[in-house]
């Protein structure tokens, strides 16, 4: 494959987030804070016609998890906690702290099984897998380069002891990993690691992009993926197959939208899944700690999901003297909730189906998951009274929603808002049943985070069982 080069064309400034680290030492509770403490104790959300009830059960911590992110113009955003099942029907929980990251085991009905594993200096959650006798973790590790940023890696440990750590970016291939807002996936006999990256010298000296990398079981890496993809990558989903190329999503801001990525790097030609204006933070967030994921059906058609303000129009930008710029003028000012299919691991299937349209309403946390055989489930979090700046807003929550749909888009249940938030990665357990973790707080979008994170020592374990 051939690396695209970025040139002088490319004007787009990549505004970073903040680094999460910033804030994982903080004890202190904002002024006008972003929560209210929910009582630690096993509650039950009523639901929808034919949807299931929600249940929780209370995990309490070993330290201190700072529950919030500063995100594009400090943004109130979830940390993000990623919930695995092994093929043992165990779980691992995976969330941030002072100490490094904490891996957090529990049984199958989602209560503490162990003492945490604590992966130090670690830095970040970037996707999660679980295996019967232990994890895999992509994460950001210290490193010496010319940015002095975080290198990402891959982490196993097996029965409590570290089998290897993998670093996924360095001096040789001219890159780091000031933050990861990845994706990691395994298909039995290999990983898949997709993060962010920042250029270091060579041709993308400074430039932000993306690189897909296989991981063998024992920590090697593999031939495939790219070391420069989509620049820059504003959102990012993996799944993974197995046989051939991993399927992959990509945010691009020089393109302006959604597209499937996989297979090609810098993707001049890829296809776009949806036109959006995608300037750093004018997309509707990460997957899969803020937005989307990418499921598969029985049949090899897949569906995601993703906060979009839609394309009013879409065309090249004549003054990109490279040709591959575009420039999306959006359709609406807030972030609607989308859901875009595909027929197969390259081909978009028609437009997206919008599931909301209140225009003074923003909706944010846009998740998607397999529930039963022919049926998804899709959650958001509404932000009513929504004022926009620079592709970011704020405004007053009303709740987190959940809805069914099936695999063309339709209705199944009407929306119910529930006291369960999603704040990351959402797993499937062998009955069919979604889990996940989230800080046991309800939100507040009045205003940007500044400061330190509040923090919290316990974490519900939310059940959907279709």
């Amino acid at each position: 494959m051939t690396n695209a080069r970025p040139t002088t064309s490319h004007r787009r400034r990549h505004v970073a987030r903040k680094p999460l680290a910033a804030g994982l030492g903080a004890v202190g509770v904002l002024a006008g804070a972003w929560y209210a403490t929910a009582t630690p104790t096993t509650t039950t959300t009523a639901a929808a016609p034919q949807l299931a009830t929600v249940t929780n059960t209370t995990v309490n911590l070993a330290a201190k998890f700072p529950y919030l992110s500063a995100g594009y113009n400090n943004t109130r955003e979830w940390t993000r906690t990623a919930t695995a099942v092994a093929p043992n029907g165990t779980l691992r929980v995976a969330w941030p702290a002072s100490d490094g990251v904490h891996v957090t085991p529990l049984t199958a009905a989602g209560r503490r099984s162990g003492t945490d594993t604590v992966v130090k200096g670690a830095k970040e959650v970037g996707g999660l897998v679980a295996h019967n006798d232990g994890f895999a973790l992509l994460t950001r590790v210290s490193d010496t380069n010319k940015w002095k940023e975080t290198a990402a890696a891959l982490i196993r440990y097996k029965n409590g002891t570290q089998a290897f750590r993998t670093k996924l970016t360095g001096t040789a291939s001219h890159d780091t990993a000031p933050l990861l807002d990845g994706q990691l996936t395994w298909n039995g006999t290999k990983y898949g690691t997709y993060f962010v990256v920042h250029g270091a010298g060579g041709f993308a000296d400074g430039h932000f992009g993306d690189k897909l990398s296989y991981v063998s079981a024992k920590g090697a890496k593999l031939t495939g993926g790219w070391s420069w993809g989509c620049s820059h990558n504003e959102g990012i989903a993996l799944h993974a197959e197995t046989t051939g190329a991993f399927t992959s999503l990509c945010f691009d801001d020089w393109r302006s939208g959604l597209f499937v990525s996989t297979g090609i790097g810098a993707p001049d030609n890829a296809p776009a899944v949806q036109r959006e204006q995608c300037w750093a933070g004018y997309c509707g967030g990460t997957f899969a700690g803020r937005t989307g994921d990418l499921v598969k059906s029985s049949t090899g058609r897949y569906a995601t999901a993703f906060a979009s303000r839609g394309a009013a129009s879409a065309a090249k930008n004549p003054d990109d003297a490279s040709g591959r710029g575009w420039t999306v003028k959006p359709k609406t000012s807030t972030h609607q909730v989308a859901v875009a299919f595909l027929k197969n691991r390259n081909t978009p299937a028609g437009k997206p189906v919008y599931l909301t349209s209140a225009a003074g309403t923003e909706n944010v946390d846009v998740h998607i998951a397999p529930y039963g055989k022919d049926r998804l489930l899709v959650s958001w979090e509404s932000v009513r009274n929504a004022k926009c700046s620079s592709g970011t807003c704020t405004g007053t929550f009303t709740g987190t929603h959940l809805r069914l749909i099936d695999w063309n888009g339709a209705l199944k249940t009407p929306d119910k808002v529930v006291q369960a938030r999603i704040s990351g990665d959402v797993a499937t357990l062998k009955d069919g049943s979604l889990t996940w973790a989230y800080a046991p707080v309800t939100p507040s979008y009045a205003s940007a985070l500044t400061g330190a994170s509040p923090t919290t020592t316990t974490l519900k374990v939310a059940r959907l069982k279709p």
